[in-house]
């Protein structure tokens, strides 16, 4: 880096949404868009927010953003004066380091964060010159999980002001199909619920929202300063197979288990409520009514017990009982008579009820322990770690205890670790108005049972996640993920084993059955699944170790973080801004920890080149997963000139910090955009006459007689003999081939490829920009959106800068480029070089004979 630049470092999970400083006379965000791609349960979501500074003096333009708190950041750029600011995922300890020295010259900055139920908080800032304008674009990603028979995608949007471009763009992609997809939360409430566009079709789903300035103001929590509130996606998949669905992609599984045609399982549940003095008022209050709406949902043939405890222990019965009319009604009545009072004894309580449970064996059933706290123990044993052990030595791995943490005054880690040694999972109950619900949801969670005792077998699997559960309730979903040995589809061999009431279940397929078609999973993304799912589980199993143990985990976890670009607990990210500057400190809390912010201004006489330097990490490994969303070649300004050869600049992007690579076409061009000829997909592109415009025609080529044109004007089908034009924006769907026109955007979905086309417009005079979304796993794809991204070395000499591309020292020009992937083109700097140089072969093997 040859600039001077002062950082941002970025700690742990962020999240996905934009707002800005409260004088919002004095800037505009004049575009807002999120986009988010589905892909078996695996979401990508790219918010972009491009703001102007409207006043006549430099102002401090403010991204504060909201993302799900179970999302890793991938990607945090902001884009200014022709110059990108990326970001570096680093240690957590090496952004730590950077900010105590900085601290100590009395320079740096501070620590900003806050967290809500689902989402996590982030923002920070840059200072954007008299009427300039500032990008800022955010990449997060998150494993979708199974809730009560449905995945949920949740975007949230706070732009504190009406913007006129606000877009929100949803697609979902499963091999399975789609059963169904709904729409709801506070942004799809009242005129704004006429801005959704929802399509549903087999395998694939779109949901677009696209608001008026007036619609957004309109919504329940919508007023003159915009939008605020959540668009939540809900869907499920279609179910075929008892053993799941299980893909397979370049050495990597990734394996969904989630049967659905079983006896649910009786159950015995012994309920721990704390009615220390500390519970007073609305929570046990709160308490009372949930606890006397789950035994509404308790079956006849479940068994169950209550404790209440407070420095005491205090039975409803002294052993569990059935869910009979009368023992229900007794129970009500107990729970109904429930009093705050005295200390708190969590030992006790919990030795109690495991013991309530071995005491009550039952073949064919499932038993399940559900502590409910507030507070730390102070009545008994008080010693954290001596209490966990007692539990985890009195449940001894026979069943599940879930510990629920009312409140903020409880401390949660302990929680976390006693139920995560005994096979279950710590959920905070908030204190608001809706606490009763919140228990009564988590209840449904764990209310039906259908297996106990999972063991998920991978035969030719290697460096597997979790294989061992205790139990599989109705509407969750198990997800298993690992490599195979040698890629030998061949020899891997994956087998369920579970107890399904009083009998043994065997879930198997042949190796034959489970090797899926060439190119129908998209390059890396098993990958990428996995290396999300262990880096949660690391982060979960490094909780409950100590000593060297656990500092080799902690090692594992940073080194997966760094190597897939995520932004987790253990790992920062580092951004560089512009000379003089302040730098934030972002630090991800724990569970309800309470982070003070600070905020100062770092001296623009410290080197902070030198600074980046010592604590630059190296870059991911070259077969990391590439983001879809920047993958793709960026064709700027390509032609077909009708006279004389016109001069056209495309942009080839990198994955670093490094400027992207230009380079200049001349001539009448057709060219080769995406081909595959395994799966007779092909798609090229014929270029307008227009200096630095873009594609006239672009035609999809599916099979042998099926082919759609795309222009500006519109989207012509042929089908064998039959030929449609089609110019509004209705779903178009043949064959294979899926296309969604809105406004300037055409949305072309063919198997598990995605493209958008933009229709830009330069001077009066409309074009075509093909950007490439997804990509299969294929590796016989080729042409211009095929290309991966630049990779290069700066070298520099007495009189000139070149680029070492392959081995090849290649004079550069420091130039720019126009991007035009992107809905509101954008100016960037760039190195120009030869064409054929960037493309590592001829220009004429891009170039096909007729579209």
């Amino acid at each position: 880096m040859r600039r001077a630049a002062l950082q941002l470092t970025l700690f742990g999970l962020l999240l996905t949404l934009v707002d800005t400083l409260p004088n919002k006379d004095d800037w505009d965000i004049y575009s807002f868009h999120i986009n988010a791609t589905v892909n078996s349960r695996y979401a990508t979501t790219v918010i972009n927010s491009r703001v102007v500074n409207r006043a006549e003096e430099s102002k401090e333009i403010e991204f504060h953003v909201q993302i799900p708190k179970n999302a890793f950041i991938s990607k945090f750029r902001m884009l200014m004066d022709g110059e990108v600011y990326d970001g570096v995922v680093k240690t957590k300890e090496q952004a730590q380091r950077q900010y105590t020295e900085a601290v100590s010259r009395g320079q740096s900055a501070g620590i900003v964060s806050s967290v809500g139920r689902t989402m996590e908080d982030f923002k920070t800032s840059v200072t954007v010159a008299p009427h300039k304008k500032v990008t800022f674009e955010l990449t997060y990603e998150e494993l979708m999980k199974r809730t009560l028979g449905k995945y949920e995608l949740q975007i949230h949007a706070r732009p504190m002001q009406p913007v006129k471009d606000f877009k929100i763009d949803v697609h979902i992609h499963e091999k399975d199909g789609i059963s169904f997809i709904d729409v709801k939360g506070g942004l799809s409430t009242k005129a704004l619920a006429n801005a959704i566009t929802k399509t549903h079709a087999d395998k694939q789903a779109w949901v677009h929202f696209y608001p008026t300035v007036d619609q957004q103001k309109t919504c329940d929590s919508c007023g003159e300063q915009g939008m605020n509130g959540d668009l939540i996606i809900t869907y499920d998949v279609n179910r075929d197979t008892e053993l799941g669905d299980l893909k397979t992609s370049d050495g990597y599984f990734v394996h969904h288990f989630a049967p659905s045609s079983l006896s649910r399982i009786p159950k015995n549940v012994v309920f721990l409520i704390d009615q220390s003095g500390s519970m007073s008022g609305r929570k046990i209050a709160q308490t009372r009514t949930a606890l006397k709406r789950i035994l509404n949902d308790l079956a006849s043939d479940d068994f169950f017990g209550i404790i209440t405890f407070d420095g005491s222990i205090f039975h409803w019965k002294r052993e569990l009982v059935q869910a009979t009319s009368e023992n229900l009604l007794s129970a009500k009545e107990f729970a109904k008579n429930i009093r705050d009072r005295g200390a708190t004894n969590i030992n006790a309580a919990v030795l109690e009820g495991a013991s309530m449970l071995n005491a009550h064996p039952r073949e064919g059933s499932a038993s399940i322990l559900i502590l409910l706290t507030d507070g730390d123990p102070t009545e008994g044993e008080r010693n954290l770690e001596r209490i966990q052990s007692n539990a985890k030595q009195a449940i001894a791995g026979k069943f599940p205890l879930y510990c629920l943490g009312f409140g903020f005054d409880v401390n949660f880690e302990f929680l976390e670790k006693m139920s995560l040694q005994n096979n279950g999972m710590a959920r905070r109950i908030y204190e608001d108005s809706d606490a009763d619900l919140q228990l009564k949801g988590f209840y449904e969670e764990v209310a039906t049972p259908l297996l106990t005792d999972v063991t998920m077998i991978y035969e030719g699997g290697a460096n597997l996640t979790q294989t061992n559960f205790s139990q599989y309730y109705n509407g969750s979903e198990i997800v298993v993920a690992g490599q195979i040995t040698d890629n030998n589809i061949e020899t891997f061999v994956p087998q369920v084993l579970a107890i399904s009431k009083n009998r043994k279940m065997i879930y198997s397929e042949t190796s034959s059955s489970i090797a899926p078609p060439p190119g129908t999973v998209p390059e890396g993304l098993l990958q990428r699944i996995w290396a999300y799912l262990t880096v949660k589980q690391l982060l979960d199993k490094e909780l409950l170790l100590s000593g060297p143990e656990k500092e080799e985990v902690k090692k594992e976890t940073s080194e997966l973080s760094l190597k897939y670009n995520f932004v987790t607990p253990l790992t920062s990210m580092v951004v560089t801004k512009p000379q003089g500057e302040n730098t934030e400190v972002l630090h991800k809390p724990k569970e309800g920890e309470v982070v003070q912010e600070h905020h100062h201004t770092l001296s623009a006489a410290y080197p902070v080149q030198d600074l980046f330097d010592d604590y630059m990490i190296a870059e991911a490994e070259a077969d990391a997963f590439v983001d879809y969303s920047d993958s793709y070649m960026s064709l700027q300004d390509f032609v077909r000139a009708t006279v004389g050869p016109i001069s056209h600049r495309s942009m080839l992007k990198t994955e670093s910090l490094s400027p992207p690579v230009c380079f200049d076409i001349l001539g009448a061009l057709l060219l080769k955009l995406l081909h595959h000829s395994t799966r007779e997909l092909y798609v090229n592109g014929e270029l307008d006459s227009v200096t630095n415009g873009g594609f006239k025609n672009i035609v999809i080529h599916a099979k042998s007689d099926l082919h759609v044109k795309v222009n500006a004007e519109g989207i012509d089908v042929r089908q064998g003999q039959s030929v449609t034009h089609h110019t509004g924006q209705e779903l178009i769907t043949v064959g294979s081939v899926t296309v969604i026109r809105r406004d300037n955007e055409i949305e072309v979905a063919a198997e598990d490829v995605r493209m958008v086309i933009y229709v830009h417009d330069k001077d009066g005079n409309k074009f075509l920009w093909p950007v490439l979304r997804q990509k299969t796993s294929a590796n016989n794809t080729e042409g211009i959106l095929a290309l991966k991204p630049a990779v290069y070395e700066e070298v520099q000499d007495q009189h000139s800068t070149k680029l070492k591309i392959s081995d090849q020292e290649i004079s550069a020009t420091n130039s720019t480029a126009v991007d035009y992937s992107i809905a509101s083109p954008l100016e960037m700097r760039c190195w120009l070089v030869p064409a054929d140089v960037i493309l590592q072969r001829p220009l004429n093997d891009f170039l096909v004979p007729h579209l």
